[in-house]
């Protein structure tokens, strides 16, 4: 399960940032991203998934998380 720091980039989009593996993408697709919720299955840009239980309320960005690889 890594520490991902998720923020928001200039253009508004969020942006997922894994240190121990000098990874940083853009998140393309968030499976529950509503104004009461945000969360479930994270799609990357470059295709990779990843997962958190669904947060409620959303949390404010920037952030540290702990996401779960997805499939």
């Amino acid at each position: 399960m890594p520490s991902v720091m998720v923020r928001r980039n200039d253009q508004g989009k969020l942006l997922f940032y894994v240190a121990k593996k000098d990874l940083e993408e853009v998140i393309s697709e968030v499976e529950h991203d509503t104004a009461e919720t945000w969360g479930g299955e994270i799609t990357l840009s470059d295709g990779e998934k990843f997962f958190i239980d669904p947060i409620s309320p959303p949390p404010t960005f920037p952030t540290t998380l702990r996401f779960k690889r997805g499939d």
